[in-house]
């Protein structure tokens, strides 16, 4: 029996790469609707088979991406729409409420091959990041966690960034601070 589920997620959930995990997630268990931050944390929006939403909720609650913390998780039925795929909405920031914004986190072993392959583009750049590393607390400048309130909005994304934000299946899919040597920041020394 399909039904629509939304789900309202507080705690370390932005800047942990906790909205392409949801994305993943509805996808594997063939579920419609949309994932957002919101200046509370994540709301999500799922239709599906309700079989196929209680296991998305399971593994949300036991399988959260590492850096994440879930203080709250509420859940209502409603209506549903007979929506067809899943995305990632843009964020909505129009309540006043507190978010935890997640430390840095030391870069991954992933990033560090790549700093250290001198085939890579990323190559020795010193801002290198993904989902899973980088920096989080010290760009915001505002919530919801999102490119354009942090200190990286004034960089534009080049092509090949903009691919691996847009492609689900890369571990920079939906990274606010992702860049490169050609369209991010650069060190002088």
């Amino acid at each position: 029996m399909k039904c629509r589920m939304q789900i309202s997620i507080k705690g370390i959930v932005q800047g942990v790469g906790f909205r392409p995990f949801i994305y993943n997630l509805a996808k594997k268990f063939d579920l419609s609707g949309y994932v957002l931050n919101n200046t509370s944390g994540v709301l999500i929006e799922v239709e599906g088979e309700k079989a196929s939403i209680e296991k998305f909720i399971k593994n949300i609650k036991s399988q959260p991406p590492p850096q994440a913390a879930i203080f709250e998780m509420h859940r209502y039925s409603i209506k549903a729409l007979g929506h067809k795929g899943f995305v990632i909405r843009e964020s909505d920031n129009q309540e006043e409420r507190f978010v935890p914004v997640s430390p840095e986190i030391a870069t991954c072993n992933e990033c560090l091959n790549e700093l250290f392959e001198p085939t890579d583009r990323r190559y020795r750049y010193p801002f290198i990041n993904c989902t899973n590393c980088g920096p989080r607390f010290t760009i915001v400048k505002d919530i919801p966690y999102d490119r354009k309130f942090t200190t990286m909005a004034k960089f534009t994304m080049c092509e090949e960034c903009q691919k691996e934000y847009d492609d689900p299946g890369d571990r920079r899919f939906h990274a606010q601070p992702n860049a490169c040597s050609v369209c991010g920041p650069d060190s002088l020394y």
